[in-house]
């Protein structure tokens, strides 16, 4: 039996001037945590980890703020959902120009494919290929990713059985935890077990002004 462990953690929160736009694949600013938080978030992570990020640079940026020491292994599957033509603009701006297409996706967000975009179904399985092949190569080594909501959720779909319309509703706050064991049977069979989602790391309030 080899049980490979997964720390998922979600990037830094958005920057104000990024708020109310889409963001998936695209870049977008973030507010990265100061000195004393990252320092205390990166205690609450394990020793000896394979530390990897996504390719967007709000995720590679908080990896590198949490463990300066560490190169991150960027990971292209577990890019957030590519919302194609809607990157990076306002909701209601797209809402305005193409109501029918906005509202079609939104009926149906865990399957709809934005224009020239990713559906959200397909993020999964590009998701769980990856972490079946991170986990053959992590062999003993615990895994900490730095990704993105929907790649998190993903994950969750891929470790509980679910169906994108189910896991598509979990929350996922930014720099927090989500921990996951996969297990794999000598006999091939691979099991699950996920210890907690959605978990705030610390906050970093006390720290001196």
């Amino acid at each position: 039996m080899a049980v490979t462990r997964w720390y998922w953690l979600r990037h830094a929160p958005l920057a104000a001037s990024a708020l109310g736009r889409i963001h998936g694949a695209g870049e977008a600013p973030v507010d990265l945590p100061a000195p004393m938080r990252a320092a205390r978030i990166a205690r609450a992570l394990p020793e000896g980890m394979l530390l990897v990020a996504s390719p967007l640079a709000r995720a590679r940026d908080t990896a590198s703020v949490l463990r300066p020491d560490l190169t991150a292994q960027i990971e292209p599957g577990f890019i957030e959902q590519d919302f194609g033509l809607w990157e990076g603009r306002v909701h209601a701006e797209i809402e305005a120009a193409e109501p029918e297409a906005y509202a079609a996706f939104w009926r149906q967000p865990a399957r709809a494919r934005p224009p020239g975009g990713e559906r959200y179904a397909d993020v999964i399985a590009r998701v769980a290929a990856t972490v079946d092949r991170i986990s053959a190569e992590a062999d003993t080594r615990p895994v900490v990713v730095v990704a993105h909501a929907g790649v998190v959720r993903a994950a969750l779909a891929q470790a509980l059985g679910l169906t994108p319309e189910q896991s598509i509703s979990f929350v996922v706050d930014p720099l927090s935890l989500t921990r996951i064991d996969r297990i794999q049977m000598d006999d091939g069979a691979v099991l699950w077990r996920v210890e907690t989602v959605n978990r705030p790391l610390p906050t970093g309030e006390d720290e001196p002004c």
